[in-house]
């Protein structure tokens, strides 16, 4: 390299020697330089502007988000919904006014959205003491952990085609019950949180985005699908055990339900009443719980289907039963649940303004209970109603609700009972 410039200073200087003897000027070859990058000041005053505008822009913004904000949320804090003004209303002083069937005291649900498990484990635990005597407590999350398995392999097995969440129907304990049997609450908690409080917000989401992907990638291999579906419900649930102690001896959940609980589940019926389908004959429950597309509700006129409920409270049998809860006329605070006046008379709550609310979805398929006990109050019927819901909390009586007869003829869609109601009601 030192070499070449040495040249080029070689020719440089012939180069001047020949222009001084000639007198011509001979062309220099060109020379590449750097130099600052000229700036157009007209730009850089535009792009100052520019910022300057968009600066008064974003405060503008800033300053109509910032109200409108604040109107929201004076909005929220300021909001109201229409209620029943209570003061008026005679409803029973407390459970204890209630003549009512064994159970045990109110579990809830906290957020798992299993009511329809609470509900009908309860039912079932009435059951076996009203049939054996025998005072068992239940696992309701044994139920959901099958139930989950179930509804994840329906999904596959119909290709997708099939409602899935973390709802479902009383009559699932039966079938849950019948397929993999039953166990001790002391045997399987279900929570694996410190506290024992059930929180499924995690467990929901993970579920349902593991079946998004089966069902985008095709992957329909039920074994694997329900191997890895446990795998998440053991994460978030706890494993169900194969075998345990009662009583000093070992079980299966199924020997468990077979000799200890001796549950016969052909003799549980559930019941519907709406005029969309024949009375008399058994109909599919068309609500989205009913994933399994269970066509064996039978469907009776209202004034038949109220009065299986009435006459078997009164007389020591109980009834698992799905409800709406999104009425003015139900209110935790005051642990009770009526039919305001000024939503419709009593006199004209009847199968045709039932149905119209079933068929307008004012009446929907939103939670289940258990319907403990009877109260005559002052010639109104009233219903002591054991609840896993946290609205059962707000009120004195933790757990419970009182409903009045209109409420359960006008806002409930299905129940499940035993099967010697029905004969004793419907002679034919």
């Amino acid at each position: 390299m030192a070499k070449w410039r040495g040249f080029g200073g070689v020719v440089g200087a012939v180069l001047v020697i020949l222009q001084l003897l000639t007198g011509v000027a001979l062309a220099v070859p060109d020379q590449p330089i750097y130099k600052p990058q000229y700036e157009y000041p007209v730009l850089e005053e535009l792009r100052k502007e520019r910022e300057a505008q968009q600066a008064i822009e974003d405060s503008l913004q800033e300053l109509v988000d910032e109200r409108y904000k604040k109107e929201e949320q004076l909005k929220k804090k300021e909001e109201m919904s229409l209620r029943l003004d209570w003061s008026l209303i005679d409803k029973p002083s407390g459970p204890e006014a209630f003549p009512s069937a064994f159970h045990f005291p109110p579990v809830p649900q906290y957020a798992s959205g299993t009511c329809w498990a609470f509900c009908s484990v309860s039912f079932f635990e009435t059951e076996i003491q009203r049939l054996t005597g025998q005072e068992i407590k239940l696992s309701e999350m044994w139920v959901v952990y099958w139930e989950f398995v179930e509804k994840v392999r329906h999904y596959v097995q119909n290709y997708g085609h099939s409602n899935f969440s973390v709802g479902s129907q009383d009559q699932a304990t039966r079938e849950i019950f019948r397929t993999y049997g039953a166990v001790p609450a002391e045997v399987y908690k279900g929570a694996t949180s410190k506290d024992g409080r059930h929180d499924h917000s995690q467990l929901g989401q993970e579920l349902r985005s593991y079946l998004a992907w089966v069902e985008e990638n095709g992957f329909w291999d039920e074994k694997k699908v329900i191997s890895y579906t446990r795998t998440i419900l053991d994460k978030y649930l706890g494993e169900p055990p194969v075998t345990f102690t009662y009583i000093e001896k070992t079980y299966t959940p199924k020997s468990f339900a077979a000799d200890v609980l001796k549950l016969s589940l052909d003799d549980y019926i559930c019941l519907v009443s709406t005029s969309k389908k024949p009375f008399g004959k058994f109909i599919l429950h068309d609500v989205f719980d009913n994933w399994r597309r269970s066509e064996d509700y039978l469907n009776l006129p209202l004034d038949d289907y109220y009065q299986i409920i009435r006459s078997a409270i009164i007389d020591g049998y109980t009834v698992s039963l799905g409800v709406d809860v999104s009425e003015p006329g139900m209110d935790g605070f005051e642990d009770a649940a009526v039919i305001p006046s000024w939503d419709i008379p009593s006199e004209f709550i009847n199968q045709g303004s039932r149905e119209f609310r079933i068929d307008n979805e004012t009446t929907t398929d939103d939670h289940g209970v258990h319907v403990v006990g009877y109260l005559n109050h002052n010639g109104q019927d009233w219903y002591l109603i054991k609840d896993s819901n946290r609205s059962s909390r707000l009120g004195k009586f933790k757990g419970y609700y009182f409903y009045h007869g209109d409420y359960i003829k006008l806002k409930t869609l299905s129940l499940m009972i035993h099967k010697d109601r029905l004969e004793k009601i419907l002679k034919d």
